[in-house]
């Protein structure tokens, strides 16, 4: 959709305040996540990138192969698949300051990732204005270095799961898209750029617009009933922001992302538009979401 350009420019992507510029074109609204549900940019961003680069940062080269699986145990393939990036941050430091060594004044960084409203780099530097801390410092050293590594991604490396594009032109036709993640805004939008699918999108939401859950209530005033908000996920903390605000949730499963996404154009969109998503077909895309990250 042309808007979206003229809002972010051609390459310099300008950060805009999204909510107030945003108009309501349809009657249905489909929040869509980005990393590990319409890109195949998860494991791949995790694997050569988030815990590698939190290895480097905190001089963990002794534990790296245990500390990487469990880094990737907690990211990617359990009920913590896709948490910020800095409370997985936290948790990970948690659990390797228990097994293997001390991690210097790790509790400011659990205390501002129970505290804060925002976890995003933004916020950290925020914090640090005021509290100067050397595992805070640390932490936004990672996450910068994270993104710079993540840029240095050959593109070919980052795509779409086979069906996103045919599912986000089926739904565009009767419903507005809504790119709503918590990754890198400048990353999100390079990556749907160059494989063309921002064509068929209303509006981006990434890290720095707020959580997941905070982004789907305010598209949400913009007249859209609860019924016709559908969220599509891969992580738990999607189906939580879709549940906060009583909407619906459709799952992509971990490892049958093409399945999920051939099933949202021959069942999942049509129960959405025809109001019988919530007759059942809700509950059993739930259970097998559960089931798939060992939760059932």
């Amino acid at each position: 959709m042309k808007n979206v350009n003229e809002k972010y420019g051609e390459r310099g992507w300008a950060m805009v305040d999204q909510f107030l510029t945003y108009t309501k074109r349809s009657d249905f609204l489909v929040c869509v996540d980005s990393d590990g549900c319409a890109m195949d940019t998860m494991d791949i961003k995790h694997i050569r990138c988030f815990g590698p680069c939190m290895v480097a940062e905190w001089g963990l080269e002794e534990w790296r192969d245990a500390i990487l699986e469990r880094w990737n145990e907690i990211n990617l393939y359990t009920m913590t698949r896709g948490v910020n990036r800095f409370k997985g941050l936290a948790k990970a430091l948690g659990e390797i300051q228990e097994k293997y060594c001390e991690i210097e004044e790790l509790s400011a960084l659990e205390q501002w990732v129970q505290e804060s409203p925002e976890l995003s780099n933004a916020a950290l530097e925020r914090e640090l204005a005021g509290n100067d801390n050397i595992c805070l410092r640390k932490a936004l050293a990672w996450s910068i270095a994270v993104n710079q590594s993540i840029d240095r991604l050959p593109e070919e490396d980052k795509r779409p799961f086979p069906g996103v594009l045919e599912a986000l032109k089926r739904a565009h036709r009767d419903a507005d898209i809504a790119i709503v993640s918590s990754a890198n805004l400048s990353a999100v939008l390079d990556e749907w750029d160059f494989y063309e699918m921002l064509e068929y999108t209303d509006v981006v939401l990434a890290q720095d617009s707020g959580s997941k859950a905070f982004c789907i209530g305010e598209l949400m005033k913009r007249g859209y009933a609860a019924d016709h908000v559908l969220m599509c996920g891969d992580a738990p903390g999607d189906m939580e922001a879709a549940e906060k605000n009583g909407v619906y949730y459709y799952p992509i499963l971990v490892r049958n992302e093409a399945q999920s996404w051939d099933e949202f154009v021959r069942e999942g969109i049509v129960h959405f538009l025809d109001g019988t998503y919530g007759q059942g077909y809700q509950q059993k895309k739930k259970d097998q979401f559960l089931r798939n990250l060992g939760k059932k």
